[in-house]
């Protein structure tokens, strides 16, 4: 048997094995593991345990555990689910790992970690043990308070065959869009997603100081941005980057552009962001008189 039939051989073996929909543990009680948690819940999927190693999270632990009727656990050994999710900080993954290792249970189950920038190598040990292994990632942002549908969101995968193949097949029954990515992008991948949001946050706490510079707080700052905000997003999403453009950059508004570097004098880091982002804007965005905004920008270092 070639090498491509052994892996269909073996991966029709693990999903007939998990009759359904398999059972989960989840392994980690942040944002992204409640999130996880609570969409598989409600997508079908039996939540078999919550592991939770240190104190501060067992609350949210039980929580989650009376909510789908389930045990809570300290020790990653102690579960038997078909999958194990590993959805703890990405310093923690191998450890993580090399302690469900402990058990000689896995030969045919499947283990996953959702870090965006570490490969599926982070759960050798497992793989050595006989588990079949995959990274897989969500595009989207968790914070406390929060569940985002991830219907429609990209999961970014990456692993064993048998493991991908599972991971296609979950992410599809949460409505989300699977993908594969290479292991050498995955660090690329997660840079973008942080440009995408964490930076992007950045950024709109950057426009509240500003907004502080014409009288007006940060808190009503955020409030009155956001129809800018939203129909900015609009814009980008309907007609491109290029298009969904505008503003005094476009236009090549030097004697605009020269003032707003003149107020920022005060907030030495806000002119800072101002100057990257017209330099990209320069780089990549159309503009009118780009030369005399270049000129502009030089000489706003001194």
């Amino acid at each position: 048997m070639d090498l491509s039939a052994r892996i269909r051989s073996i991966s029709s073996a693990i999903l007939a094995r998990m009759k359904g929909k398999p059972s989960i543990a989840i392994v980690g009680t942040g944002n992204l593991g409640t999130a996880l948690a609570l969409s598989l819940h409600a997508a079908g999927y039996e939540i078999d345990a919550v592991v939770a190693h240190l104190p501060s999270s067992l609350r949210r632990a039980r929580e989650l555990a009376k909510r789908f009727s389930c045990d809570v656990l300290r020790d990653v050994i102690e579960t038997r689910a078909h999958i194990m999710w590993f959805c703890v900080p990405d310093a923690a993954i191998a450890g993580a790992a090399r302690d469900a290792a402990r058990s000689d249970s896995w030969k045919g189950r499947v283990a996953f970690h959702s870090s965006g920038a570490l490969s599926s190598d982070e759960l050798v040990t497992l793989r050595r043990r006989g588990a079949s292994v995959a990274s897989v990632h969500p595009l989207m942002t968790f914070v406390r308070g929060s569940t985002p549908s991830l219907s429609g969101v990209p999961f970014a995968i990456e692993g064993d065959a048998s493991a991908v193949r599972v991971a296609r097949s979950i992410v599809r029954h949460l409505g989300g869009r699977a993908y594969n990515i290479r292991k050498p992008d995955k660090t690329a991948y997660h840079a973008w997603g942080t440009f995408a949001s964490p930076l992007l946050t950045a950024l709109l706490a950057v426009t509240e100081r500003v907004a502080e510079r014409s009288g007006i707080s940060r808190e009503q700052a955020a409030r009155r941005m956001m129809p800018i905000l939203r129909q900015t997003l609009e814009n980008y999403e309907t007609f491109g980057p290029a298009v969904g453009f505008s503003g005094p950059i476009i236009r090549g508004d030097a004697d605009t552009v020269r003032r707003h570097l003149r107020i920022l004098r005060k907030n030495l880091l806000a002119k800072e962001v101002y100057v990257a982002l017209v330099k990209a804007a320069l780089q990549w965005l159309p503009a009118k008189n780009k030369a005399s905004l270049k000129r502009l920008l030089d000489a706003s270092r001194g």
